[in-house]
């Protein structure tokens, strides 16, 4: 939307809910004007003030936990990363032009996270509907009984729902548990490559629903060549993970028999019609023929691997790539393309995760990956793949799962 040219602070101020944005430790970084309407305050009384120097709690009453359950919701936010709704709270809301005057209000707020460059929760969006006059409109002349009972009705209801929500989350990790432990079974190890000359990685995403379907395979072939595949299953879960298994399955199958990596892609693609769930599947598969110094390569709308030169030198193996699994309604034959090295070249293999930052150009992670290879070719295959994770990845986890292969060549 950059050709636009959107002025997004005029946009933020313009917006008709009330919206304000904290820091992580509850300072006020920013505040539109619905809100500052809403609450009574001029900018000056927010802005870089804490939140509750701005909105303190009522010393004469401590049943008005308002305040104290919103503190609790955005501290959350912070240290989850996971957005919070809150239920409907009362608040008492010191009058700004009358010091220890009280007025009782109703508000509904939303507390979402918003990430920084590094993926880690920068600030803190919090959005407020003020429904005080419904609140008394429904409770005509016993306005304030009236709603303290609707107050008390809501709060039960927010306590099964958050009953039914750690259920939920006991369950989620259960099934978190088992993909991983699914994934961690049907992933190969290095095998004969040693330490020496390749490195693998498997880095799951965070949270308990984000297990994801991403994958890789090494297989030895005839006349001493190497076929190495990496893919990406659309989804979460056991399904995902059940998924993955299938597709790297028989993609490793089919490298074995099939003249060369692309007629493996194809043999792939008529496979996953028949398993559900496998649409839109991202791979890559390439063979690398040491004696003849070559890497033959196809991809099914796969990110690009990295081929690093000894002499410092990179490209993207780019050349030959089709959509994803399942994207054309007709079957075609997909295409491969084969790229030269010399002795001492490092191969990178990887998933999204590795690169993809929402809210971020892919161009920008491909150029940290650059960057990064760049710092460390020299390094053992080992040692680099454990920089890459270290550096590429956001020091809080990421949101989508990775898979990692780094061959020497």
């Amino acid at each position: 939307m950059k050709h636009f040219g959107i002025d997004y602070e005029a946009v933020f101020q313009a917006m008709p809910g009330a919206v304000a944005l904290l820091s992580t430790d509850l300072v006020y970084a920013d505040a539109n004007e619905a809100f500052l309407r809403m609450s009574g305050r001029t900018r000056d009384q927010v802005i870089d003030r804490y939140l509750f120097d701005v909105f303190p709690d009522n010393p004469n009453d401590p049943a008005a936990s308002g305040m104290r359950n919103l503190r609790a919701s955005l501290l959350r936010v912070a240290a989850t990363g996971e957005r919070d709704a809150m239920a409907l709270q009362r608040y008492d809301v010191e009058r700004p032009d009358r010091p220890g005057e009280w007025e009782e209000r109703y508000w509904s707020p939303v507390n979402a996270p918003v990430p920084g460059p590094d993926g880690r929760v920068a600030l803190l969006l919090h959005r407020v509907e003020e429904v005080t006059e419904l609140i008394r409109a429904r409770g005509g002349q016993n306005g304030g009984d009236r709603a303290r009972a609707l107050e008390a009705e809501l709060y039960t209801r927010a306590r099964e729902l958050q009953e039914v929500n750690e259920r939920l989350r006991r369950s989620h990790a259960r099934e978190r548990e088992v993909a991983l432990s699914l994934q961690a079974a049907m992933l190969p190890l290095p095998g004969p490559l040693g330490p020496r000359w390749g490195a693998v990685r498997y880095r799951p995403a965070v949270g308990s629903l984000n297990v994801c379907g991403d994958w890789y395979d090494l297989a030895e072939l005839p006349g001493g060549r190497l076929a190495v595949a990496v893919g990406d299953v659309v989804g979460h879960g056991l399904a995902a993970a059940g998924v993955m298994g299938q597709l790297r399955s028989a993609l490793s199958a089919a490298v074995r028999v099939a003249d060369g990596p692309a007629a493996a892609l194809d043999a792939l693609g008529l496979y996953a019609r028949s398993v559900e769930g496998a649409e839109s599947t991202t791979a890559l598969q390439a063979v690398i023929d040491r004696g003849s110094r070559t890497v033959t390569y196809s991809s099914a709308g796969h990110p690009p691997p990295v081929l690093f030169h000894a002499d410092g030198t990179f490209e993207f193996l780019d050349r030959a790539t089709d959509p994803p699994l399942g994207a054309r309604v007709e079957h075609l034959p997909r295409v491969q393309a084969e790229v030269t090295y010399s002795a001492g070249a490092t191969l990178v293999l990887y998933t999204d995760g590795l690169v993809e930052r929402r809210g971020e150009d892919i161009d920008t992670g491909l150029e940290r990956l650059v960057d990064c290879l760049g710092r460390h070719a020299a390094a053992a295959p080992d040692s680099l793949a454990d920089a890459l994770l270290a550096e590429l990845i956001p020091p809080g986890g990421n949101t989508d799962d990775t898979a990692l292969v780094v061959l020497r060549l």
